[in-house]
C-alpha cells in the first residue's frame, strides 16, 4: 500500500546536485559586516526644494517663453505647448502675480502664533488663454511703450495679436486682433522702443527672413500691416535685438551673417546705408576676420548704442560698432557758424568696425546680456553664458578684459538665459539644472580673473530652487525680473511658471 503523503516517497540524489550544495561547516560560517552601507531602494527619498511663493500650473507640457507687461510688471504671459502629443497645439495664458503675498523676514518658527503652519506657495488662476496656434507657441511679446498689444510667434509661423484693455483694478482683458502667416515658424519676437513707431514688433523666422509689423489696436479689420521684410540671411535667423532708440534692428542667422537693418530710413537720410539700400552694417563668414564656425545665436546691444555683442557656436564672440545716428533737428545758429557745417551730419558715424574677437568658453554662447554700472566713472559690463554650463564676464571699458570666468555657474548643465538689472552689478542666470541664480559682479573676484573661480568667489548672491532639473525633464528656459528684481517669474520645461521673492 503506498503512503498517502509523498513526502514520504525518498527519491534518488542526483550525484551533481549534491556536490554543489553548501557543506554544514560552511552554513555555519560568520561572515563580518564590513563599513560599506546596506542599499535598500525601497527607502530612496527624494528631497525637493521649492523656494517659490507662487506658482501657475495650469499648462499640460512645457513653457517654452515668458513675457511681462512694460507698465503692469505683475502681469504675465506664458506661451508653450497644450500636450506631449507631437500634434498637440500651441497654448499660452496670462496671469498676474499681485496676489502673492511676500514671505516675512523670519522663518515661521519665528512666528507668535506657535501653532502657524509654514507659509505655502500661492496658486495663481489664469486671466486669460492664448490660442489659435497649431503648434507650441515659441515666443511672446508686449508692444511699446504701453503694452498695448500681446504678440505670440509660434512654430505654426503664425503672428497672433491680443488688445489688451486694462480694468480699473489692475486687470487686463485680452481681445484678439488678428493674425498673419507669412514664414514656416517664428523664432523670436522684439518690440521697437521707438517712441515714434509705437507698437511695432520684428520677428526673426526659420526660413532666415525678418519681418516688420506695426499693430494698430483700433484697426480691427487690418490690425497687422507690414512695415518692412527682408530676406538676405540664407540660413535660421536666430536672434534679433533693437538699438536703444528704436531706429534699427540687429538681427543674426546661422549662417554667420550679422546685419544691421534701416527699417526707418534714418540711416538713409546720413548716407550711412551700405550697397544693397537696406542695410547700415552687413558683415557675413565671407569676411574671415567675422566667422563663426556653426554660426551665430545670441546677441546683446550696448544701452548706449554704440555696439553689438554676437554670440556663436563654438564659443566665439564678435563685437561689432555700430552706427551713431546724430539727430537731425536744427543746431544752435552759432554752434553751426563756428563749425562752418551742420553739425548733426558731422556727427553721425558709420559702424561696421570689429571692436574685439573673444573666445573664453567651448561651447555655443547661448546667451548675451550688457549693462553699464552705476558707478562713477560707470562701467560697460558684457556677460556670455554657454552650453558647457560657465559664465564669462567682460569689461568693455578694459578692451574686453575678463572681469570674471564662473566656471559650472549652472554645474555642468547648460545656460539659458542672463540678463542684468538695469543700472547694477547684479546678474541673473537659468539654467537646464531647474535653478535661477543671482551674482553681484562688484568687485575683482577671483585674484587672477582669467583662472575660473568658485560660486563663492564669483559672488554668488542667491539662488532659488523649485523646477526639475538635471535632464530629468525638467530646466528654467526663460524669466523676467522686471526693473528692480525684486521678483523672478519662471517658465519651466517641466510645465510650471514659479514666483521668486529676492
Amino acid at each position: 500500500m503506498s503512503s498517502s503523503n509523498p513526502r514520504d516517497q525518498k527519491e534518488p540524489v542526483d550525484e551533481e546536485l549534491e556536490e554543489d550544495m553548501l557543506a554544514a561547516d560552511d552554513a555555519a560560517e560568520e561572515i563580518p559586516e564590513d563599513e560599506d552601507m546596506a542599499m535598500d531602494s525601497d527607502n530612496e527619498e527624494i528631497l525637493l526644494q521649492n523656494d517659490s511663493i507662487g506658482y501657475f500650473d495650469e499648462p499640460k507640457d512645457s513653457l517654452f517663453t515668458i513675457a511681462q507687461h512694460p507698465k503692469y510688471p505683475s502681469i504675465i504671459a506664458v506661451g508653450g505647448s497644450a500636450g506631449q502629443e507631437d500634434d498637440a497645439p500651441g497654448a499660452g495664458w496670462v496671469f498676474n502675480t499681485a496676489s502673492v503675498q511676500s514671505r516675512p523676514p523670519l522663518p515661521a518658527s519665528f512666528s507668535s502664533d506657535p501653532a502657524a503652519d509654514a507659509l505655502k506657495s500661492t496658486q495663481v488662476s489664469p486671466l486669460s488663454s492664448l490660442d489659435g496656434h497649431t503648434d507650441s507657441i515659441n515666443t511672446l511679446t508686449w508692444t511699446l511703450p504701453r503694452g498695448d498689444v500681446l504678440v505670440s510667434g509660434g512654430l505654426d509661423g503664425r503672428l497672433r495679436a491680443w488688445k489688451a484693455t486694462f480694468l480699473n483694478d489692475g486687470q487686463p482683458i485680452m481681445d484678439f486682433l488678428g493674425e498673419a502667416q507669412e514664414v514656416p515658424e517664428v523664432n523670436w519676437l522684439v518690440p521697437c522702443p521707438s517712441s515714434t513707431n509705437p507698437n511695432t514688433v520684428a520677428l526673426g523666422a526659420s526660413d532666415g527672413s525678418v519681418w516688420v509689423y506695426t499693430i494698430d489696436p483700433t484697426d480691427e479689420a487690418n490690425s497687422l500691416q507690414i512695415v518692412q521684410s527682408y530676406f538676405l540671411h540664407t540660413g535660421s535667423c536666430t536672434a534679433g535685438a533693437w538699438t536703444p532708440d528704436g531706429l534699427l534692428l540687429t538681427t543674426i542667422s546661422e549662417d554667420g551673417s550679422l546685419y544691421v537693418w534701416d527699417v526707418w530710413g534714418e540711416a538713409t537720410a546720413r548716407n550711412l546705408i551700405g550697397d544693397n539700400g537696406m542695410t547700415a552694417v552687413a558683415l557675413t563668414s565671407d569676411d574671415q576676420r567675422f566667422e563663426v564656425e556653426g554660426g551665430l545665436y545670441s546677441l546683446a546691444i550696448d544701452p548706449k548704442g554704440a555696439f553689438v555683442a554676437v554670440g556663436g557656436a563654438t564659443g566665439a564672440i564678435k563685437i561689432v560698432s555700430l552706427p551713431r545716428l546724430a539727430s537731425t533737428g536744427a543746431q544752435p545758429q552759432a554752434r553751426s557758424q563756428a563749425r562752418g557745417k551742420n553739425t548733426s551730419q558731422s556727427s553721425s558715424t558709420p559702424g561696421g568696425q570689429i571692436l574685439a574677437a573673444l573666445h573664453t568658453q567651448s561651447e555655443s554662447i547661448e546667451s548675451l546680456a550688457i549693462v553699464t554700472t552705476p558707478n562713477t566713472p560707470p562701467s560697460t559690463l558684457l556677460a556670455a553664458g554657454s552650453v558647457d554650463g560657465s559664465i564669462v564676464v567682460y569689461d568693455a571699458t578694459r578692451r574686453f578684459a575678463v572681469r570674471r570666468h564662473i566656471s559650472d555657474a549652472h554645474e555642468e548643465h547648460a545656460i539659458v538665459k542672463l540678463e542684468f538689472i538695469p543700472n547694477s552689478w547684479q546678474l541673473t542666470s537659468c539654467g537646464m539644472d531647474g535653478v535661477v541664480r543671482r551674482w553681484d559682479l562688484r568687485g575683482a573676484g577671483a585674484t587672477n580673473p582669467n583662472a575660473t573661480a568658485t560660486a563663492a568667489e564669483a559672488g554668488l548672491q542667491k539662488e532659488w530652487k523649485g523646477h526639475r532639473g538635471d535632464g530629468e525633464g525638467g530646466g528654467v528656459l526663460g524669466f523676467v525680473q522686471g526693473q528692480t528684481g525684486e521678483r523672478i517669474v519662471t517658465a519651466g520645461d517641466d510645465g510650471v511658471a514659479l514666483i521668486f521673492e529676492a
